[in-house]
């Protein structure tokens, strides 16, 4: 079944220590479990011009709460830290079966735990062979440093084809998908702002809803604000008139629902076919409370069926 999935994206860098761990304990107070992290995070943000402040901000607060590692999951990314500081992204450091290992070690240092629930590939990587890949995320699953293992931001044709090479090799493949998804989609085509997010589209929909043992997880579901804020207008990618519909229905289903658009589109996803596992970021407790409420929010048959048809 789908639930709500902490993004710390931001702590450690833009989030302070104190407010993180607050964000995180009001999580795990209100039944969260899932804690969504990369080692890259957030590198954009730091003056090293790498990542790890996520994953260690969070390890230092399961140090400071006996117990919480039981129970709370962990879900970590590899495959976009930056091997040169100056450039970004334009030099991640890929999925080579020497980097996927190394990263998890560091990973698992940082988180300060002997395994992670889901490893992801957080990108795709074409320039290292695909059978090294699986095998190397296969070796993780068998060594019990990752439970689950999944693929971010990479198409559903390659996901596929890596479940394939799995399967023959009867070894752990990946049972997830990470992609940019939510209530209103860009125009086909249109280029994205961050040029790194893969978006979930219908054919995505399509292969998830066809097998049952593949989740969806979608990131930037509430489109940084997007719904919610007038000082935080969509980009222009989002500029159409299925755009205007639906923004239009997601007011008028949130004022007679009497719940907010954030809530309705997360209810929208949770409730959906297939059911989709939300990544929300909070950076304030009241932001957390409005996410967290959504999780107990079902949405009327009808009122479903019009922001479908939007």
């Amino acid at each position: 079944m789908a639930e709500i999935v902490l993004g710390a994206m931001l702590f450690g860098t833009r989030i302070g220590e104190a407010d993180s761990f607050a964000l995180l304990d009001r999580f795990v107070e209100r039944g969260g479990r899932w804690i969504d992290t990369a080692n890259n995070y957030a590198f954009w943000l730091h003056p090293s011009g790498f990542g790890g402040q996520s994953e260690q901000v969070i390890g230092r607060w399961l140090a400071k709460r006996p117990g919480m590692r039981e129970r709370i999951l962990l879900s970590t990314k590899a495959g976009a830290q930056p091997t040169d500081a100056t450039r970004g992204l334009d030099a991640p450091e890929g999925l080579s079966p020497v980097v996927v290992r190394v990263a998890m070690d560091a990973s698992l240092r940082r988180l300060g735990t002997d395994h992670v629930d889901m490893y992801w590939a957080h990108i795709e990587d074409r320039s290292a062979d695909l059978a090294d890949t699986v095998g190397a995320f296969a070796e993780l699953a068998a060594a019990g440093k990752a439970r689950r293992l999944g693929a971010s931001n990479t198409p559903a044709w390659r996901v596929e084809r890596a479940r394939a090479l799995a399967a023959t090799r009867h070894v752990p493949g990946w049972t997830a998908l990470q992609l940019r998804y939510s209530y209103v989609q860009p125009r086909p085509g249109a280029l994205l702002a961050a040029t790194s997010h893969r978006l979930a589209m219908p054919e995505t929909l399509d292969y998830v809803r066809a097998d049952p043992t593949l989740d969806l997880w979608a990131y930037s579901t509430l489109m940084n604000g997007g719904y919610g804020r007038a000082d935080r207008p969509l980009e222009e990618a989002y500029e159409h008139p299925g755009t205007t519909r639906r923004l239009a229905v997601l007011a008028e289903t949130a004022r007679e629902s009497g719940v907010t658009r954030n809530q309705v589109v997360l209810a929208w996803l949770l409730g959906g076919d297939p059911a989709i596992w939300p990544i929300v970021g909070a950076s304030t407790l009241d932001r957390l409370d409005e996410v967290m409420d959504a999780g107990d929010l079902k949405l009327d048959p009808a009122l479903r069926a019009r922001l479908d048809l939007a």
